[in-house]
């Protein structure tokens, strides 16, 4: 029996050293990892929030201060909701653009900022694609939109309420004298058009060019204006230009104790009193006084004033925080920051609206001696009130 078994196990032999050995399985290559967002919650449960500040570049006292401000609202009302965290978002649109990217790999639920009118614009393709609700900070209502509020108290608002508060104090008639800019077209615009809505009458539109003389175009203004009835004349400069215009005005024969001379937030700055030709002068503003609690306590915190914009920065936390709240993890959805019932804030009462722009409850401020003294009340509710 053994020669058999030898030449089988030969045969055996031959054919496994024919046979190919086994290919090993080829395993797909591992794909290239993603950045995955973060969570945006954190693993306390907190909602992460996100700033987008200038803290480097021409604008960074602003944006320090507005991160100081944000500081103070997140340990007055949100300190245990929200896990707040700031970006550099520079001076231009690009590095505001890098600064949106870094919050989203972070996972955040809500952007509050950036500063500047371009870098919120260059955002909105960005948040479409996303879908996360913007809060900027910027006053510029042409980059508005579903998504990307503008939450800088605009001009024209404050057009609107000056001239509201004109024709309920009797007057009828109204002019523009403005800078040929796109600020000053705005304003002009937006006169023409509240004037319409009140019944009441534009008598000119005088707009002249930066840098050049300014007596022909005041000499127009004041043979247009002459007339029965007071007049009021939007003069929408800042100082120290407006002493130079108001001068110009004088020079052609304006008697500025006749008129009524109503501007806008430009003359909202610290000693607009010293300007003697604006005494008497209205302009629409948040409430001082509401403000003037928020510096006090601004000083003695940091040691030394806010910028102007800080409060911006504070209210928006604060908002912040209360959406925070709606829910375990937050409600920063459209719906429930476009309230109608709004929010209240520092700068007084305001209400985010659908189409991006925000609607703010403003007092209007008379000029008086070195001070600005409020004589119409900011509303404290938006009962009743339709949009704008």
């Amino acid at each position: 029996m053994r020669p058999p078994l030898l030449a089988l196990a030969a045969v055996a032999f031959l054919l496994g050293a024919c046979t190919e050995p086994p290919k090993p399985s080829m395993a797909p290559p591992p794909k290239p990892l993603q950045p995955q967002l973060g969570s945006p919650t954190t693993a306390s449960g907190k909602a992460r929030i996100a700033m987008l500040l200038p803290l480097t570049g021409r604008a960074a006292p602003v944006g320090q201060a507005m991160q100081q401000a944000a500081e103070m609202a997140l340990f007055d009302s949100g300190g245990k909701d929200l896990a707040l965290a700031a970006y550099d978002s520079g001076d231009t649109a690009d590095s505001a653009v890098q600064a949106y990217k870094r919050a989203q790999t972070d996972g955040a639920a809500l952007i509050l900022g950036p500063l500047f009118g371009s870098s919120a614009a260059a955002l909105a393709p960005l948040r479409r694609t996303d879908g996360t609700n913007i809060i900027s900070f910027s006053n510029d209502e042409s980059v508005a939109q579903a998504g990307l509020w503008v939450m800088g108290i605009a001009a024209p608002p404050q057009v609107r309420r000056v001239v509201d508060h004109s024709i309920s104090a009797g007057i009828r008639r109204f002019a523009v004298f403005a800078p040929r800019t796109t600020y000053g077209d705005q304003m002009g615009r937006t006169l023409e058009s509240q004037v319409a809505i009140r019944g009441g009458t534009l008598v000119t539109s005088e707009f002249y060019d930066e840098g050049t003389d300014l007596g022909a175009a005041s000499r127009r203004l004041a043979d247009a204006t002459k007339g029965d009835g007071k007049i009021a004349i939007l003069v929408p400069v800042a100082p120290p230009r407006v002493s130079t215009v108001l001068a110009s005005l004088t020079g052609a024969g304006v008697d500025l104790k006749s008129v009524q001379l109503i501007g806008t937030g430009v003359w909202d700055v610290p000693g607009i009193g010293s300007e003697a030709m604006l005494q008497g002068a209205w302009y629409a503003a948040p409430d001082p006084a509401r403000r003037a609690d928020f510096e006090r306590k601004f000083v003695a915190t940091y040691g030394r004033p806010p910028q102007r914009l800080a409060t911006l920065a504070y209210d928006a936390v604060g908002l912040a925080g209360q959406l925070a709240r709606l829910k375990p993890g937050g409600d920063f959805s459209a719906e429930a920051l476009t309230s109608p019932n709004g929010w209240y804030g520092v700068d007084g009462i305001f209400r985010l609206l659908p189409d991006g722009r925000t609607e703010r409850g403003l007092a209007v401020i008379e000029i008086q001696g070195d001070r600005g003294v409020v004589v119409s009340p900011a509303p404290n509710s938006f009962a009743g009130r339709p949009t704008n």
